[in-house]
């Protein structure tokens, strides 16, 4: 048996565990963001192992050997491919352990805030798998709202607005409480999609993830630009000859693509503000709204969203860890982590999970 003492030295500190479509990343208490990785695995087609995960998967991702192809096993949030996602979690849980520890104290996750019971089993599952004494799971737009530097404390109510890849949530919270929360599966993931689907079909190109991920963060806004004339081009495939090519590309052309997509989301988050009783309107008005997650970077979306409710609007320190830094913080008040927590075991031991035969 082991002894308490060389027991301590196996056991890492807790862990904040945000596991997103796009990227996972996880927080240690005391150390602070120790892993940030794409949410991708690289499986061999023949044998059906896994042959890379995270930043190492990404990197093969578009110039993939023959017989690998990358996948990311989670879909909107949630886990689409239950084995994948384990071996997944359960490689980055040990990659972010100090001195090659084989347990984990405690870890708390976030989830959507519409997730399902067997959805919620299942990234449970996928966490306990991975030598986690314990996992709390809480929702992603309370975890935000702290990580964003909301207090707990706080009676006032105040609006977060995270953009995922995925999934979009708008969390009303006060006093430590989620009040009202709408999560739509649909994410800054969108952008990408309409922008490929614009140089495929109207300049003939077909180009690579990394390729629109690169025009979406360096070169799009969400706001009309003041030159509209800019270019930036673009390399990847002609669509007719299936020869390498290049094509020029404008701000201008750009632009309204992004926009029909931004709309989507400020629409949304009109329709949440319509729904909110006349105390918590009346902070709402004072206060504005907080922008949190990847798609907070998008350029102008703060500036796109003022404009289209009316309202203040922000964006959080470090937007991408938001939700990271808020699920850390709560070992720091064990009270409250039990009180925000949604772990009714009772409901999640009768979700079956379909997909883990």
């Amino acid at each position: 048996m082991l002894r308490i003492s060389s027991l301590k030295k196996l056991v890492t500190d807790s862990m904040a565990i945000d596991l997103g479509t796009a990227s996972t990343i996880i927080a240690v208490k005391g150390r602070g963001v120790v892993l940030d990785e794409p949410s991708l695995v690289a499986i061999n087609e023949i044998t059906e192992e896994i042959v890379a995960f995270g930043q190492e998967a990404g990197d093969m991702a578009g110039r993939e050997g023959r017989d690998v192809v990358v996948r990311a096993p989670l879909i909107g949030g949630v886990v689409g491919d239950f084995e994948r996602t384990k071996k997944m979690l359960a490689h980055f849980v040990k990659k972010a352990r100090t001195g090659g520890s084989n347990l984990s104290l405690q870890a708390v996750m976030s989830m959507v805030s519409d997730v399902t019971q067997v959805e919620q089993r299942a990234l449970l599952n996928a966490a306990e798998e991975s030598h986690i004494g314990k996992v709390f799971m809480m929702e992603e737009g309370l975890a935000a709202a702290f990580g964003a530097g909301v207090l707990s404390t706080d009676k006032r109510a105040s609006a977060i607005i995270d953009i995922g890849a995925a999934t979009t949530n708008i969390a009303i919270v006060a006093k430590g409480n989620v009040i009202t929360s709408t999560s739509e599966r649909y994410g800054s993931n969108a952008i990408n999609e309409v922008l490929a689907t614009h140089l495929r079909r109207h300049r003939g190109l077909q180009v690579g993830e990394e390729t629109i991920e690169f025009i979406k963060t360096t070169f799009a806004s969400a706001y009309l630009p003041d030159d509209i004339t800019k270019t930036i081009e673009v390399r990847g495939r002609d669509v007719q000859t299936g020869s390498p090519a290049a094509v020029e590309i404008t701000n201008g052309e750009v632009y309204p693509i992004v926009e029909a997509i931004v709309r989507k989301i400020a629409e949304m988050v009109r329709d949440t503000l319509t729904e909110l009783r006349p105390e918590v309107a009346a902070d709402i008005y004072d206060r504005g709204v907080i922008l949190t997650g990847g798609g907070a970077l998008l350029d102008g979306i703060d500036k796109y969203l003022r404009n289209y409710i009316n309202l203040p609007a922000s964006v959080a320190d470090e937007p991408r860890y938001a939700t990271v830094n808020g699920l850390l913080k709560m070992f720091d008040d064990p009270k409250l982590l039990e009180r925000v927590s949604r772990n009714e075991l009772s409901v999640l031991q009768n979700a079956e999970i379909p997909f883990e035969a």
